[in-house]
């Protein structure tokens, strides 16, 4: 992961429609969803729906795959897995932040410390 990578990550992220529908993407989880599904669970026109998809497959965050005369998207959840690994490598450093396999679940588990405590309301 580069920043040139995480910069098209997040600007595609950064819309609101594109944020739902990714969401939405990892709620399905590695199966996926077909367009049709997302767009009657978001109520997002076909077309509209169609041009958010494909941003987000150019930012690297969606992935998408043939099933008869349906296409099936799936979030890429190893891109954003890099992803939060290099926010986690550069944003904070290895004492305060770190992502470790987990190799017999099969998953990532991100620890926090509390490095960045909130301030106060100071209202």
């Amino acid at each position: 992961m580069d920043i040139k990578d995480a910069l098209a990550a997040f600007d595609a992220l950064s819309q609101d429609t594109r944020l739902r529908v990714y969401r939405l993407l990892v709620e399905y989880g590695p199966a996926g969803a077909s367009a049709g599904t997302l767009s009657e669970s978001l109520h997002i026109p076909h077309n509209t729906l169609s041009f958010h998809l494909s941003h987000m497959s150019h930012a690297g965050l969606v992935v998408s795959r043939r099933e008869g005369r349906s296409v099936i998207y799936r979030a890429d959840f190893e891109f954003f897995s890099g992803l939060i690994r290099y926010m986690v490598k550069d944003c904070c450093r290895v004492e305060f932040a770190s992502i470790r396999s987990d190799i017999k679940r099969k998953c990532s588990i991100i620890e926090l410390s509390h490095c960045c405590e909130p301030k106060e309301n100071l209202s």
